[in-house]
């Protein structure tokens, strides 16, 4: 869409100057980022995130082949919000072995062409530090040319509790044992109101950022999210989002933003609706227009669906995530997609939507640009 039928759009929403800060470059600012969070008008917040998605990324959309594990659900936080946590002794709770974590990393490698392994689990109050380095040394041990993204921040603080070590030590100690890099997750919302609604037993919102702080600082790049949907208001997504943007000013560390769309099914917020398409749709734009300094924006196929992340492609996204192969977390909220996607089926969908397919490794580092027809 050209400039002027964007600043039309952007007039009827009463988006007008802030289109003109966008289409100058010039950095928004907080009460912009609620206004653009307030706003129903979906068209105009779409074409301003395609905008602005094209001047900084062009038309390439990425891809990763991994396999995500989900070590153990039991967690000492239990998160309203999080229908995958159990305590100790329910019945539905598990913790695989390391041999168990190794088997699953090493069925997918079987079928062959992984890049990534993808490892998130419940912060178990009985399990010790030793495990997760065992982990990592096994899993680097089988497979030293994949790289291991693994553990939340809020997770990486809780092995510091257990351990009795800082962070920063925590850290070194799983780089040294294969760790390549941490994913997102336990981001929440910083909103101190919220936190004490929804996950009073988790890290601050500050801890998290200053955990992901000295990640950066040990060389590990990670990723950054952002829950929505359930008792947040506007000025609390703006400001997390701007507080993602002042740490990113400082290290340069994320990669990508990822906002995950809270599922109620199962979760202790089960009364609540949820976000809807529109939501989701609004959440991925909005990161595009506030996170200037984020490349890369990323659409979750497993938590908005398929379809609805391939036409958050003209909203500002240039990130699909990957093939996954088996996901708990969201799925155990109640999510109807699939386990997982063949690099096939990223290709043709993201072709389908008039981009070029890249498939890349953690780091974006391209292993394969699509942009033939075989």
């Amino acid at each position: 869409m050209n400039p002027s039928d964007i600043s039309s759009l952007a007039a009827r929403a009463g988006l007008e100057g802030i289109w003109n800060s966008v289409a100058a470059g010039e950095r928004l600012a907080a009460a912009q980022a609620t206004a653009l969070l307030e706003s129903h008008d979906i068209l105009a917040l779409g074409a301003m995130a395609d905008f602005a998605r094209a001047r900084v990324v062009g038309d390439e959309v990425f891809f990763i082949s991994n396999r995500h594990i989900n070590h153990t659900n039991v967690c000492r936080n239990r998160c309203l919000f999080c229908a995958f946590s159990h305590d100790e002794g329910d019945a539905d709770a598990y913790t695989l072995s390391i041999d168990e974590v190794v088997d699953k990393a090493r069925e997918t490698l079987a079928v062959g062409g992984i890049t990534e392994i993808h490892i998130v689990g419940g912060e178990h109050p009985d399990l010790q530090f030793a495990y997760y380095l065992e982990m990592m040394r096994a899993l680097k041990e089988l497979a030293p040319d994949v790289h291991i993204q693994a553990f939340t921040a809020s997770e990486i603080a809780h092995f510091a509790k257990i351990s009795g070590k800082g962070v920063g030590e925590v850290l070194a100690e799983l780089k040294e044992a294969g760790l390549g890099s941490l994913p997102g997750g336990g981001a929440e919302v910083f909103s101190g109101r919220v936190r004490e609604l929804i996950c009073e037993q988790k890290i601050s919102g500050q801890k998290w950022l200053d955990v992901m702080r000295a990640a950066h600082g040990a060389g590990l790049k990670s990723n950054a999210t952002m829950l929505y949907g359930h008792v947040e208001t506007p000025a609390e997504l703006a400001d997390h989002m701007l507080r993602l943007r002042e740490l990113q000013d400082d290290t340069g560390g994320f990669n990508a933003f990822i906002p995950l769309s809270f599922q109620p099914a199962n979760t202790g917020l089960s009364e609540l609706p949820g976000p809807t398409g529109f939501d989701d749709l609004k959440m991925l734009a909005v990161g595009r227009l506030v996170l200037d300094n984020f490349r890369h924006i990323k659409a979750f196929w497993i938590n908005v669906g398929l379809k609805l992340a391939q036409v958050s492609l003209v909203f500002g996204v240039n990130d699909l995530d990957g093939t996954v192969v088996e996901e708990r977390i969201s799925h155990a909220a109640g999510v109807d997609t699939g386990q997982e996607l063949s690099k096939a089926e990223l290709v043709r969908v993201i072709r389908a939507a008039g981009r070029v397919p890249v498939e890349r490794d953690t780091l974006y580092n391209v292993v394969r640009r699509y942009d033939d027809d075989a």
